[in-house]
Parts: C-alpha cells; structure tokens; sequence
C-alpha cells in the first residue's frame, strides 16, 4: 500500500471550524472566488500561495515532462493546497483548479505559511506533517516530476544523484531498451552527444543540463536579493550549516544559507547513521538532513541551492565592526552579511592512481547512495576507507551486492566505532584486506571500470580482482579554496578558531568558534580540531549562533 493509503488523513486533513478560525489570522490576502474548473496555479509556477478551501472544492492534479497528467486528491472544504516548496516559494511539483462546483479559498504565501506554523503550535504541526508526508508520495508514487532521457553515463548519474539529493521525484528513460525514450529523441532531434535529457515539469527541454540549470528549471533556486544584507550567510549546508540556520533563523536572525550542490553535505548521502542521538533504530543521512532543511525553511532561513560561493571577498570588512562580508556567486552577483559562517565541510580525498579521473561516475563514486546500489546490485564491488563512512556504507550495500572488498590501510579498530566493525565482520560476503592500498585500475571510460589491483604495504604483494564498482572514503580534504585568503588555516587546509591570532583587529579575544578574522566563524568538519561527527557538527552549528548574537550585539 502506497503512503497515501496508509496515511491520507495526515497528509490531507481536513481543519475544524475553530482551526479555520485561527488559520484565517494568518491569510495573505482576503478570500477568492474561483469559477469551475479554472486554474489556480500550474506546475512549476514559482511564489504559489497555499490555498485553505473555505467553500467547494479544489483538484490537484500531478503532471510530467510530456503533460500526462493523473489526479491526487479532490480537496474539500477545511483543506489545503501546498506541500515543502509552499514554505520557500519554490517551483511546486502540482497544479491546481477548482472543481466542478468552483471553490472559495483563502491564500497563505510563503512568508505567511511560516507565520501560522511558527505562530500557532497546533496547526503548524498539523501543516508541515502535511506537507513533509505530500513530497513523500510524490516521490513514492511517480507520475511526477522531471524525465531523464539517456544511457547509463556520469552525466546522468549527476543528474539523478542532484535530483535525489534535493528531494525532487525524477523519472529514467533508457535511450537504448525504451520505446518511449527512442520516440523523444527522434521528435526532439536529439544527437547522441546531446544526452542526457532533461524533460522539465513544465515541458521545458534541456540538453546535458548543468545543476544550475536544472535547478533554474524546476524553480529549486530562488531569486536572490543581493542587495539585501543579511545577519548571517552560511557557506555550505550540511549538518553544521543547517543546524546554525535553523538556530539563527528561529532567533530571529536573517539567514541565507548557499550550498553548489545539495542539502545534507556528505553525511546526506549516508545510508545510515544508528549512533545519532536520538535515534536507536537509525537513520539515513537524507531523512535527518531533510528534516534540518524543512525546519530552517520553516524559520524563514533561505537556502540557495546550487549556489556556489565563489570567494569570500573581505578586504572592505578588514579592521571595520561596520562593513558588511561581500560572497561572489557568479555572473557577476554577490551576497552581503555581517557576519560569515563556513560551513563548507570536507570532500574525500581521492588516491594517487594515474587514470582515476576516468571512471568517475563510470565505476568509482564517492558515496554511497541508492542509485548506485541499484546500478551495482548483484556485482563484485570493492570499497576503500576505515571511517564511519566508510563502515556505513559496507553494511548498506552487502546485502545488495555478490561480493564487497573492504579495503583499509590500518586497522578498523584504529578508525571505525565498535558497533560498524562488529557488523562487517558478521557478513558472509564481506573480505577484508587490511594494510592495502588501491594501485591500479583497468578499463576505461565507455565501458566502465573491470578490474583492480591491491597492494599489502608490509610484503608488496599485488592482488587483483575485478569489481564493476569502486567507492571511494579515503580522508578528507577541507573546502576552502573560496576563502581567498582571508582567514587562517592549518599546514592541511582546514581552518583554525579560537586562537589568540596576531593582527586580530576586533579589540577583543577572537570567540570558541571565530577565526583570525573578526566576524568570520567556522564549524563541522572544515575546522581544525572538530571533531568528525555528525552530532559534534550540528552542535557547533547551534553554538555559533550564541556567538554571533554577542558580536552583532556589539
């Protein structure tokens, strides 16, 4: 049974008469009249209200690339329109009309959405539950969302891994076994080289999309004031970012928080985190992170995903209380803040092996994520690191694959929490090589990866197996390229906080979480010295907060 069945009363209540009452003091606008069957807002409209129906009804109809269409519900009076995209003003996934009676409705913009789940406790629970479980069924459900058209490629694992990462339902078409898919690419006079597809909600058609323009397509990416000073801009938004986010936005603080990819950062695409605080049975990575990014939405934070920080221009800040922080975005535009929070975390490292850059996304990933242990299920894989990540992933994809090489250089107990080790070592088709190193690689980027070789670093002695994937947790590396300059980091890259820096110019002691530049705070993994851990980082997260609060009190 589909969410829907199971859940239909939660995910389309219907408001009693008192809760009507209380909703209407937090209307946009005064109520509307719709004739029958006129459209109230289509797919991929930006900005759309939430619709609370007061007499009539309205239908929500879910719509793909090629305008075939289903229905979802019928709503009634004492009912709402709207799901996640409602609180930020997103591109929506549906569209709306009224039904055959016509409808009388009252709108709730996005600003006005978050006043009634932040101002009223029982209808704000009742309302994001909606809306959270509404996105949930229509990724379950299909028959939404945008079509990808192409062969099995990095590209198109790009696109569906950016499209997944973001909590956008997506459809694949294989242009090699799918009638369907040889029948758009003749209509659109595709070439081979203009693969993938991307088939937007809205009809639009784009050719080896970018992020960017995907997420310009479907209204992921919201249009940004840069003129706009905000309190607070937060740098990346994993687990760090999005809990300094919830807790600045929720303290009445303005909070723009950029991210070049998606939300989550690395512990996102974990298939599993079991020793989170909280949670004893676990959770992946996507449903923690999801739930930080609904609740900073919730708040009023705005989260610009794919936004890339370029660089962190502070020469104009330098020795001044008053000057606001200026990030180049791209194409000219820049974002203004008082103060700086970098958030941008790690990436893992990749291994000093000649050919590596070609297979990636052509046999070696860097996580771990449901597409691609269904592009690996059934396979010989092999998988390198000796961390939690690492440990998370191995016992995700065992039982989907034939045969897993865990490869490690020390020993698990050096690096790896008890549990994870006491796990691997309890399944059947997991080998360990411990002291190896990946060497070599053999195949090539069309036909993807066939072989590996290991080397033991005490007897030099080579193995070679052949597994058509290989997953990459090796370390990581700081993202601090964007930086520029202005703060400093340790002989690694990562950046320091709290020391007492020379020609620190704030006429007081830089704070826990401040770097040699007054103003500029950093936290989670691109610390020096944090610890790796996603509950450390979401604790650093709400901490900075309190920081920020002294300095712009001051």
């Amino acid at each position: 049974m589909s969410i829907v069945d199971t859940r239909f009363d939660q995910i389309f209540p219907v408001l009693n008469s008192a809760q009507i009452e209380t909703a209407k003091r937090f209307a946009s606008g005064p109520e509307r009249q719709f004739a029958p069957g006129e459209a109230i807002y289509d797919v991929g409209q930006r900005n759309v209200p939430s619709w609370l129906v007061l007499e009539g009804g309205i239908a929500i109809v879910r719509r793909d690339g090629l305008h075939r269409q289903s229905s979802v519900v019928s709503l009634v009076a004492g009912q709402f329109t709207g799901e996640v995209s409602q609180l930020s003003g997103r591109g929506t996934l549906a569209a709306a009309q009224a039904g055959p009676e016509g409808s009388t409705a009252l709108p709730f913009d996005a600003a006005h959405v978050r006043a009634l789940v932040v101002g009223s406790a029982e209808l704000g629970e009742l309302v994001m539950r909606a809306f959270i479980l509404r996105r949930v069924a229509l990724l379950q459900e299909g028959g939404v969302g945008s079509l990808l058209v192409g062969v099995r490629s990095p590209e198109l694992l790009r696109l569906q891994n950016f499209l997944s990462r973001n909590g956008y339902p997506y459809t694949v078409l294989d242009a090699l076994s799918s009638e369907e898919a040889r029948s758009i690419i003749e209509r659109f006079g595709i070439r081979p080289d203009e693969l993938p597809l991307m088939i937007c909600p809205d009809g639009s058609v784009l050719k080896r999309p970018t992020e960017a323009q995907a997420g310009a397509c479907l209204g992921i990416t919201p249009e940004l004031d840069t003129g706009k000073i905000y309190d607070v801009a937060v740098v990346g938004a994993g687990p760090a970012g999005l809990a300094a986010a919830v807790y600045g936005a929720s303290e009445g603080l303005s909070v723009i928080v950029l991210d070049q990819r998606a939300f989550g950062g690395q512990a996102g695409a974990s298939a599993r985190i079991e020793n989170y605080f909280g949670f004893p049975t676990g959770i992946s990575g996507l449903a923690l992170t999801a739930r930080a990014f609904n609740q900073a939405q919730k708040f009023g934070a705005e989260i610009a995903i794919p936004v890339e920080a370029l660089k962190l221009d502070c020469s104009g800040a330098q020795g001044r209380s008053d000057t606001p922080f200026r990030l180049e975005i791209g194409d000219g535009k820049s974002m203004q803040a008082r103060t700086v929070v970098i958030a941008s975390g790690a990436r893992y490292r990749r291994p000093d092996i000649a050919n590596l850059s070609e297979f990636d996304g052509a046999g070696v990933s860097y996580w771990a994520s449901p597409i691609e242990a269904k592009l690996c299920e059934g396979e010989e894989v092999a998988l390198v690191g000796g961390g939690n990540s690492a440990g998370q992933a191995v016992v995700f994809l065992a039982p989907k694959v034939k045969h897993l090489h865990l490869v490690a250089r020390r020993p698990l107990e050096e690096t790896m929490s008890r549990y994870l080790i006491d796990r691997i070592k309890a399944l059947p088709n997991v080998t360990l090589h411990i002291g190896a190193e990946i060497v070599a690689l053999e195949g090539d980027r069309a036909s993807g990866l066939k072989a590996v070789t290991f080397r033991y670093r005490d007897s030099g002695a080579l193995v070679r197996r052949e597994p058509r994937q290989l997953f990459l947790f090796i370390g990581a590396e700081p993202n601090t390229d964007w930086l520029a300059n202005c703060v400093v980091v340790d002989a690694k890259g990562f950046v320091i906080t709290g020391n007492g820096f020379s020609g620190a110019d704030a006429g007081r002691a830089p704070l826990p979480l401040e770097t040699s530049m007054p103003r500029v705070f950093a936290i989670g993994d691109v610390r020096a010295t944090s610890t790796k851990r996603v509950g450390a980082a979401i604790g650093e997260g709400a901490a900075v907060v309190a920081q920020i609060h002294g300095v712009l009190a001051t």
